[in-house]
């Protein structure tokens, strides 16, 4: 699920911070960091805080730094010193002119020394003080965009049951049209030399193998066990999206054994179609949820 959280700290007075959530739809949980050099500590501990408290989405965790005033950045003197000492040195034993360049101190790692650098533990603390208030804000977005998915969801169900008891109700054309198609067939087939009781037989199994109430009874049970999950929120979007593909697997079925029929049975494919279309439509809803 979609959501945004921003949250504001300060370190010292001269470091302040601004730590950002975002998140966006996706089948598992995929966690990508921005953070400034030398925090992997605290990225971290992020990371494992972030695991606990989410389960599903494209979360990018950025903090960005705000120095200000004189102290923001300080020399690191000892490093600075050492480097001019030991360039006076190699040039008093080689017996060379030359003075130390500034611009080539400087460019040295760890010459200029930052505030985030000299307070790498307060840093930590303060940004990790604050990580639970963005994610109470980045949830509190998710849930209401989850609210929404929810109520869509159900109106997907609720026309999918309307289809089935539709389907339901043509039951015994389905059976009738099936029968006669068959006596048909086989009529034709073996001539009128064969036992009609026989025909009779032989189409009463092969009828029954073409009967869709399995189908329409483990659909419809789906369709409980999907709305009951609804119903006990928590992580349930990978049940949930286990379920629908159940469902898709009862709607082809349902599909291909009513395949062929004419006249009023004809519904029952305009019907499964339906099904597929609202069980489509909740399979991409239902990638979004946790």
């Amino acid at each position: 699920m979609t959501g945004f959280a921003q949250v504001r700290g300060q370190v010292t007075p001269q470091l302040a911070f601004s730590l950002s959530l975002k998140s966006v739809n996706h089948r598992f949980l995929d966690l990508h960091f921005r953070l400034p050099s030398d925090t992997d500590s605290l990225e971290m501990k992020l990371r494992r805080l972030l695991k606990e408290k989410l389960a599903r989405g494209h979360v990018e965790v950025i903090l960005s730094l705000d120095r200000s005033g004189t102290n923001g950045v300080a020399l690191n003197r000892q490093l600075i010193a050492g480097y001019v000492a030991a360039f006076r040195a190699a040039a008093d034993e080689f017996e060379v002119d030359g003075e130390p360049d500034l611009n080539v101190v400087f460019r040295m790692p760890g010459a200029m020394e930052s505030g985030a650098e000299k307070s790498g533990d307060e840093l930590e603390t303060a940004v990790m003080a604050c990580v639970e208030e963005a994610l109470s804000r980045l949830n509190q977005m998710r849930e209401e965009e989850g609210r929404s998915i929810g109520t869509e969801l159900r109106a997907c169900m609720a026309s999918l049951d309307k289809a089935a008891a539709g389907v339901q109700a043509h039951r015994s054309t389905i059976l009738r049209s099936h029968s006669e198609r068959l006596q048909s067939r086989m009529q034709e087939a073996l001539g009128a030399q064969v036992d009609k009781e026989r025909i009779l037989q032989e189409v009463a199994v092969l009828v029954d193998r073409s009967d869709i109430q399995e189908e329409l009874v483990r659909l419809n049970a789906h369709v409980k066990h999907f709305l009951g999950l609804l119903d006990e929120g928590g992580e349930v979007g990978k049940k949930m999206d286990f379920l629908l593909q159940e469902m898709n697997r009862e709607a082809n079925t349902l599909l291909s054994k009513t395949s062929g029929l004419a006249g009023e049975a004809l519904k029952v494919t305009e019907m499964g179609l339906l099904m597929k279309s609202e069980i489509e439509k909740s399979r991409e809803q239902v990638q979004n949820l946790e």
